[in-house]
C-alpha cells in the first residue's frame, strides 16, 4: 500500500499538510481577511489544479527514468521530504524483482502506455469512477466546516468530524487491504465499499439538514471515511491488474490526475449551487460581508453524484486480473524449468 502511494502521490508527503490548512476555519478566515468563502475555497482548488500538470510530469518521469528521479522533481516545492526519500533510493529498479510478473514485465514507453490505457475500457471506467470518488472526498474534507457551521455546529465539531473521517478511513484501508491480500477479491470488495460509502453520503446529506444531530453526524462521517478510503489501495491495485503490462507509475498516476480534474469540477459545481443566508439565528459561521452559505443543495448533489458513480462502477466495471495471471504463468514456467533441470542425468 505504501509503495503504491509513493508511486501515485509523490507530492503528498509535503502538500497534504498545507492545502487543507484553512478548511476547518474557512468562515473565520474569510471574516478576518474580509474576503468571500469562494476565495478561501480557491486555496483547495489551486492545489488540485497545480497537481494536474505536476502529476503528469511525475508519471512520465517515473515511467521513464525511475522512482528516484520522480521524487527529485518534487524536491523544489518539497525539498526536505523528497530529499530524504531520494537519498535512500539508489537504483531505478530493485536488485531483486519483487514478483514473477516483474521478471517478465514488458512495460511500454510512456506515450505507448497512454494509448494503451485510453483504449482500455475497464481502466477508463475505474479512472472515472474512482477518480470521482477521490474528488468527492476532497470536496467533503475542504467544505465540511462550511456545511456544518451554517447548521449551528462549532468549528471544533467540524474538525472532529474531519478527524474521524480521516482516521476511520485509514483504519478501513488497512483492514480491507489485509482481507483482499488473503482473498484476492479486488472487484467484489471495491464494489461493496463503494456502495456503502455512497449510502453514508446519502445519510450525511439527510442528517446534516436538521439541527442537533451531532452524534449521528459523527457516526456518519466515520462510516463515510471508513468505507470510502478503504477503496483507495484496492483500486490502485486494480488499476495495475487491469492495465498490465503498462507500468504501475503510469496506470496509478493517471488516476491521480483524473481525481484532481474531477475534484476541481466538483468544487466549482458545488459552490454554484450554494445559497446566500444573510440572517440565521442558528448559524455559528463567522459571517463575511456577504453572509454565510447554505450548503443543503450542494450536499444533496454530492451524495447523488457519489451514488451515481457507485452504481455505474458496480454495473459496468469488469476485468481480468492480468498481472496475477502473468505471475501464475511465470511461476508455473519456473517450476517446469526447475523440474526439467532436476530430471537431466548427471554426466
Amino acid at each position: 500500500v505504501l509503495l503504491v502511494g509513493v508511486h501515485a502521490y509523490p507530492s503528498l508527503l509535503s502538500t497534504l499538510q498545507l492545502w487543507l490548512t484553512f478548511a476547518p476555519v474557512a468562515d473565520k478566515t474569510a471574516a478576518y481577511f474580509h474576503i468571500s468563502l469562494e476565495m478561501v475555497n480557491w486555496l483547495s482548488i489551486v492545489y488540485l489544479l497545480i497537481s494536474i500538470p505536476f502529476g503528469l510530469v511525475s508519471t512520465w518521469v517515473l515511467d521513464s527514468v525511475g522512482l528516484r528521479c520522480a521524487l527529485g522533481v518534487y524536491a523544489v516545492p518539497a525539498v526536505t521530504a523528497c530529499a530524504l526519500a531520494t537519498v535512500g533510493i539508489h537504483e531505478k529498479v530493485p536488485p531483486t524483482p519483487p514478483s514473477a510478473s516483474a521478471i517478465t514485465s514488458t512495460s511500454q514507453p510512456f506515450l505507448m502506455s497512454l494509448k494503451m490505457l485510453l483504449r482500455n475500457k475497464p481502466y477508463i471506467i475505474l479512472a472515472v469512477c474512482f477518480g470521482g470518488g477521490i474528488g468527492t472526498f476532497t470536496c467533503f474534507s475542504a467544505l465540511l466546516e462550511q456545511i456544518l457551521c451554517e447548521k449551528g455546529y462549532s468549528n471544533e465539531f467540524a474538525g472532529l468530524n474531519g478527524a474521524l473521517f480521516t482516521v476511520c478511513g485509514l483504519l478501513g484501508a488497512f483492514l480491507l487491504s489485509l482481507y483482499v491480500d488473503r482473498t484476492r477479491k479486488f472487484i467484489e470488495s471495491t464494489k461493496i465499499c463503494f456502495c456503502l460509502s455512497a449510502l453514508a453520503s446519502i445519510v450525511f446529506a439527510v442528517v446534516s439538514s436538521p439541527l442537533h444531530q451531532a452524534i449521528t453526524l459523527a457516526i456518519t462521517s466515520s462510516l463515510f471515511g471508513f468505507f470510502g478510503f478503504a477503496i483507495y489501495p484496492i483500486a490502485m491495485e486494480l488499476a495495475v491488474e487491469c492495465s498490465y503490462p503498462v507500468g504501475e507509475g503510469t496506470s496509478t498516476g493517471l488516476i491521480f490526475v483524473a481525481s484532481q480534474i474531477e475534484g476541481v469540477i466538483l468544487m466549482i459545481l458545488l459552490q454554484a449551487f450554494t445559497v446566500r443566508v444573510s440572517e440565521d439565528p442558528s448559524s455559528t459561521c463567522a459571517l463575511d460581508q456577504d453572509g454565510a452559505l447554505d450548503w443543503t443543495t450542494p450536499v444533496l448533489v454530492l451524495a447523488g453524484l457519489c451514488s451515481a458513480m457507485a452504481c455505474f462502477y458496480v454495473i459496468f466495471f469488469h476485468t481480468d486480473y492480468k498481472r496475477l495471471h502473468a505471475e501464475t504463468n511465470s511461476g508455473d514456467l519456473v517450476k517446469a524449468e526447475d523440474t526439467a533441470t532436476e530430471d537431466v542425468p548427471e554426466a
